[in-house]
């Protein structure tokens, strides 16, 4: 099994390296234009960093104040290594420890399954986001 952790940072902290991942997966390999990817949501989110044995960043995600995760990636070499788990699994405790009695998040369709594996349920039609099809998910924390 890959040796990673997962951190809890903020924007301030660690501003580089999740853009980094953030830039690679969402921008250079799904194409989504950078003016969508950065929002004034970052500066408030509680963000998580997945780093590996030599502390270099391979995964993020972030936990808005309203209970939202989202902006989840994990860069192409490290998928199916349980990296995205370990940032849903984190994000979720992140969450619940906020005193959050719902999880939302805006999932790309082809992940649907991976959320739905883990406890989410979709809500409604899909819908496009930055030109991705994406379908509205949410699962309770009580």
């Amino acid at each position: 099994m890959a040796e990673f952790r997962i951190v809890i940072s903020d924007w301030s902290s660690d501003r580089q390296r999740l853009s980094q991942i953030r830039r690679t997966v969402f921008i250079d390999e799904q194409g989504v234009p950078e003016e969508l990817e950065w929002d004034a949501d970052d500066a408030a989110a509680l963000h998580l960093l997945a780093v590996d044995g030599y502390d270099k960043s391979i995964g993020c995600a972030r936990l808005l104040p309203d209970g939202h995760i989202g902006r989840m990636a994990v860069l192409p070499v490290w998928r199916g290594k349980g990296v995205g788990r370990a940032l849903l699994d984190a994000s979720l405790d992140a969450a619940r420890s906020s005193g959050h009695r719902l999880a939302r998040l805006s999932a790309q369709t082809h992940a649907a399954g991976f959320y739905a594996r883990h406890g989410f349920i979709a809500e409604g039609d899909a819908y496009l986001e930055a030109g991705i099809p994406h379908v509205a998910m949410k699962m309770s924390l009580a």
